[in-house]
């Protein structure tokens, strides 16, 4: 016989709570609201100087088309993803790192009911949608040199979220991990800044040796690249491929990030 009083069932928690994460991006959001401007400055300001420097400097005097594209619109679509790269990866370790051993901000927001899966989650989304913002701006300023709106091309944020989101976790797990503030200047040297070269963004990597193709092809900003150079001048089967890395770039350094974060947080 069953007992007259039975205990209530528990209520469990979900592992990502989608308040949780909203309360620690609004935060951020408001955040922002203080500082955009020089973010924004930035963030738009470096890669728009690449492209004129790059796309306008070498198609007059030495380079017209690369695979039957104007240089320009070659480099101003490869642009976005150093836009993307610079607006996410770099952000997202310094940014971080401050807010973790200067601020305190991540012991504060821990004391709320928030865990380290959901601050870090929050973190890489809310990067992640500044940088596809950010990203596209090249694009756009390629416009006015000639590159023709296709309808491709509104996939270019969702490409650029992907990739920002991968990259934003790549940012906090070496945030995570380093002792000091300056050794990101070897995280930059050593990953950064050849990730950056090998994309693809000014001459295509078949010109590269064969050992830097191989770099190149599992390099995301690459994928990246193709992806919106597939929007604007039409998509390859190879795309869906390309996609799919992406996707599974980001889930992999979320993941890293959540463990890495973790074991600087709590254990």
């Amino acid at each position: 016989m069953e007992s007259a009083t039975q205990a209530p069932p528990r209520r469990t928690m979900r592992r990502l709570e989608p308040a949780a994460i909203a309360g620690v991006m609004s935060r951020e959001v408001a955040n922002f609201r203080t500082y955009w401007k020089g973010t924004t400055f930035s963030s738009v300001l470096e890669p728009l100087v690449y492209l004129l420097a790059f796309g306008l400097g070498l198609s007059a005097t030495l380079v017209d088309e690369v695979n039957g594209i104007p240089y320009i619109q070659f480099v101003g679509t490869g642009m976005v993803a150093t836009a993307v790269i610079f607006s996410s990866a770099l952000p997202a370790m310094f940014g971080t790192f401050v807010k973790h051993r200067f601020q305190n901000t991540y012991e504060a927001i821990l004391a709320a009911p928030v865990d380290v899966e959901e601050l870090v989650s929050a973190e890489m989304l809310w990067i992640a949608t500044r940088s596809a913002v950010y990203g596209c701006v090249p694009l756009v300023v390629t416009f006015f040199w000639g590159l023709d709106p296709e309808p491709g091309m509104l996939l270019t944020p969702l490409f650029a979220f992907v990739t920002a989101l991968g990259f934003a976790g790549f940012g906090v797990a070496m945030a995570a991990t380093v002792a000091k503030i300056d050794q990101f200047n070897y995280v930059t040297a050593l990953f950064v800044t050849p990730l950056f070269l090998v994309a693809g963004t000014f001459f295509p990597i078949e010109g590269l040796p064969e050992g830097f193709q191989i770099v190149a092809q599992v390099n995301p900003l690459h994928q990246l690249v193709e992806l919106v150079r597939g929007g604007a001048f039409g998509f390859e089967w190879q795309d869906i491929l390309r996609f799919a890395f992406l996707v599974a770039f980001a889930v992999l350094t979320w993941r890293v990030a959540i463990h890495q974060m973790r074991k600087r947080l709590i254990d």
